[in-house]
């Protein structure tokens, strides 16, 4: 039937719905926002893609991006205990750059901020539920960010937009674009230009020149800013005006039978029950046991404590699943219970030869930053051991509850201690008193931070050094160390306290 022979609505018949358009909520805090979104990109891809090393200007740019979550969110930063203890670790390991200047800490903590900020941050979004102590709450919060990241863009533009004002804000949107368009174009075609045509060349090489000093690299970096503000900008946005609450990942539980993992603890425990009892010849028997077996002491005592924190976190991982889903009744849950707490008592004593072992070997060679991150390393296992005995003690107890600020706390506790100040105090100790016959000069210098120049300054600055470039002396490569420091202290962005101290050292 055509259209023209349909009965026309009934009087009072309720009319279709209006087709409703989607619009951002924008505020003045939104548009301040996007300029701090601006600010805060452009500080990141300075301070981070186009820095030659991390220093304060990092530190600004976590700084920086926990004020804008400041204004954006106000009292809610501090709403809960999790949030004001993630905001204080943060906000220590910010500030380590513009302190410390050991390379492989620089790494590390970046990775830690790379975790730690967005879980902080997506936990301060009313969509996330799951709380911290569970482990699927890493899931919620991942998308969450990158929800938050993606879901908002459009934010940005609708924020340059006035309430109001089409026909102003359509002008304005129009001379921003023109102005733009017309940099990139000449920022393009006046190289093209001088190619072609060698008097234009000359008449606008001081031009260029001046241009490609002072104007390239900062091109580059607002250009990175500006793509990057819309992203950062719809987080910002998506934390005021969140989605529908509700878990992003609902949690779901499933249990096994006790059978499997009772064989499984079994094997390990009696694996391990043999590896220590082989062990223990060597711990009882001395260089005179070992020599005989044809293995020299030193070879032996710097074996083996890396495998071992390696077993205990397999260890640890079989104890987690055990503990977490196997039926929690009848005997195969007795038994369970039983061979998880032989499990960690092995694996208790699996890290005690390691770091007796540890002891051995840095008592011939001395410190280094690997052997101290390894004692961290081995202290940290023993309190996730621990954390996992409580865990069997209370099976209804969360492992990640206890475990999770024991990480946070470490990291912490390790960023607080000058390790390469220790270090290079023990390796000069031991060279000035006759302990060690050399001492490897090239390795406190360039593999570590500048905390070890004043350590080496107790030292004869005349002192023959051999290096990859040949024989030098101890002195020149102090001086040239103080150098590199000034050159790092000679840009705000790279400057930090270590340095600093080092650049002034006499």
């Amino acid at each position: 039937m055509s259209d023209c022979n349909q009965l026309p609505p009934a009087v009072g018949a309720a009319k279709p719905a209006p087709k409703v358009i989607k619009r951002y909520e924008i505020t003045g805090k939104d548009r301040l926002l996007l300029g701090g979104a601006l600010v805060w990109c452009f500080l990141a891809v300075d301070t981070v893609l186009f820095a030659p090393v991390w220093g304060i200007g990092l530190t600004s740019a976590v700084f920086l991006w926990y004020l804008l979550l400041l204004t954006a969110l106000g009292r809610r930063v501090f709403h809960s205990w999790e949030s004001c203890v993630l905001l204080m670790e943060n906000l220590v390991l910010a500030a380590a750059f513009a302190l410390q200047s050991n390379p492989w800490m620089r790494w590390w903590n970046l990775l830690a901020l790379l975790v730690l900020v967005p879980i902080h941050t997506c936990g301060l979004c009313a969509s996330t539920q799951l709380p911290w102590w569970r482990p699927r709450m890493l899931s919620e919060r991942t998308a969450c960010w990158f929800s938050g990241l993606f879901s908002g863009v459009g934010a940005a533009f609708a924020a340059l937009v006035p309430t109001g004002k089409a026909r102003d804000s359509h002008r304005t949107m129009s001379f921003a674009l023109g102005c733009g368009a017309a940099v990139l174009l000449l920022c393009i075609l006046v190289p093209v230009l001088a190619s072609a045509d060698a008097l234009f060349a000359a008449a606008t090489a001081d031009l260029r020149t001046f241009l490609r000093t002072h104007f390239t690299t900062t091109f580059a970096k607002f250009l990175w800013a500006l793509i990057l503000t819309p992203f950062a900008f719809s987080l910002f946005y998506r934390l005021r005006h969140p989605a529908q609450p509700g878990a992003l990942f609902p949690e779901k539980t499933f249990f096994m039978d006790g059978a499997g993992f009772v064989i499984l603890l079994a094997a390990l425990d009696v694996l391990y029950l043999l590896f220590l009892l082989v062990q223990s010849a060597g711990l009882f028997g001395g260089p005179d046991y070992l020599a005989a077996k044809g293995i020299s002491y030193a070879q032996w005592a710097r074996s083996g404590f890396f495998q071992m924190v390696g077993v205990t976190i397999v260890n640890l991982s079989v104890l987690l699943a055990a503990l977490t889903f196997c039926h929690r009744q009848g005997r195969g849950w007795g038994a369970v219970r039983l061979l998880a707490g032989a499990l960690i008592a092995e694996s208790l004593v699996l890290l005690a030869s390691a770091a007796w072992r540890m002891n051995l070997y840095v008592s011939v060679y001395g410190l280094s930053f690997k052997r101290l991150m390894t004692y961290w390393g081995m202290g940290m296992m023993a309190l996730f051991l621990l954390a996992a005995l409580w865990k069997l003690l209370r099976p209804n107890r969360s492992f990640c509850r206890a475990a999770f600020p024991i990480a946070l706390a470490g990291w912490l506790l390790i960023n607080c201690v000058p390790l390469d100040t220790v270090v290079a105090r023990d390796q000069v100790e031991r060279y000035l008193s006759g302990e060690a016959t050399s001492l490897d000069v090239e390795y406190l210098l360039e593999d570590l931070s500048y905390g070890t120049l004043a350590q080496l300054n107790r030292l004869d600055g005349s002192m023959a050094v051999y290096t990859m470039d040949g024989k030098t002396t101890l002195g020149t490569l102090l001086a040239q160390r103080r150098e590199e420091a000034r050159a790092e202290c000679s840009d705000w962005r790279t400057w930090n306290l270590s340095a600093w101290r080092a650049a002034g050292t006499p």
